[in-house]
């Protein structure tokens, strides 16, 4: 498996997108099977064991934001309904207890996107989760020492020029099956607000979002470094322009259904950047798990930052 999948891997072999050939050599294993992991095929035991040296301080740090952190409903999603259910009135058994149910829309707040045209989400239980490395780009920490200003909820694009100066400033060395969360302070700057205060914020004069530069040019340059699955705080891994919508989501057609590389979206990352901060470190150990739900194209990812 891992032959063949290097050899899908050599550098400038991007897929290309519309190539119905290509997606499907990407994603038919050499026994002729459908291959459901994509990228996180990278996540091999060897990968896996040299991740566990970012294991030194014995802290962990839920990546995971409230599900209840957006208020705002303009997105068309339904909001969270949480009803708490009495064991002794409202079902047959005669004992003091209580039940949870809970309604939400798997995108409202931190999530991993399934590759969606192919595997869905509860085949990740299979391998074991998302394990390994994690590479945090503090995009926001590296703005503010620079007075680069901007919004969250503007269209503004973090080039791959600015993200490798980033990562020469945290002095991460990138390696083949690392997990990238790049964070721009979006969740941050929900937090604490209503509804109308949300709103506000999300229906700005130039509506649209912060993120990495959604170009073929980026998509080439996160394949030919071979990372496992990708990760941000925003709501859209990529930047997007909502006054030009026909142009927009570069990065989810290329990762998603060309290169079987996973994205997530509103993580939690204030918690994480502060302990990566104090550290002088930017990388970690990172661990996740979807809900094991069948058909599921959405999940909380459940990930915890380990150092």
């Amino acid at each position: 498996m891992m032959k063949w999948w290097r050899a899908r891997h050599q550098k400038n072999n991007t897929p290309a997108k519309n190539s119905s050939t290509e997606i499907a050599e990407a994603i038919v294993t050499p026994r002729g099977e459908k291959d459901v992991y994509g990228t996180l095929n990278l996540l091999t035991p060897s990968v896996i064991k040299a991740a566990k040296d970012e294991i030194q301080d014995g802290v962990s740090i839920s990546l995971n934001w409230s599900i209840t952190g957006t208020k705002f409903k303009g997105t068309g999603r339904k909001e969270l309904a949480h009803t708490v259910k009495s064991l002794k009135s409202d079902g047959p058994f005669s004992a003091c207890g209580f039940d949870d149910e809970i309604h939400f829309n798997t995108q409202v707040s931190s999530q991993w996107d399934s590759l969606c045209e192919i595997p869905t989400l509860q085949h990740w239980h299979q391998r074991g989760g998302v394990v390994g490395r994690g590479v945090l780009i503090d995009y926001k920490a590296y703005a503010d020492t620079k007075g680069i200003k901007y919004s969250c909820f503007e269209y503004h694009s973090i080039t791959i020029a600015v993200i490798e100066e980033i990562a020469r400033l945290q002095k991460p060395t990138f390696r083949q099956g690392d997990i990238i969360i790049v964070r721009t302070g979006l969740t941050e700057a929900l937090d604490g607000k209503s509804e109308e205060e949300q709103g506000a914020l999300m229906m700005t004069g130039n509506a649209g979002c912060c993120g990495v530069e959604g170009t073929v040019e980026a998509a080439k340059w996160f394949w030919n470094h071979h990372f496992a699955a990708v990760a941000g705080d925003g709501m859209a891994f990529e930047s997007i322009n909502i006054a030009d919508m026909r142009n927009q989501l570069v990065l989810h057609q290329y990762f998603l259904s060309l290169f079987g590389m996973p994205i997530g979206e509103l993580w939690d990352l204030k918690a994480l950047s502060k302990a990566c901060e104090e550290r002088q470190r930017w990388t970690f150990f990172l661990t996740s798990i979807p809900l094991n739900y069948p058909g599921s194209v959405g999940s909380p990812p459940h990930a915890l930052a380990i150092f």
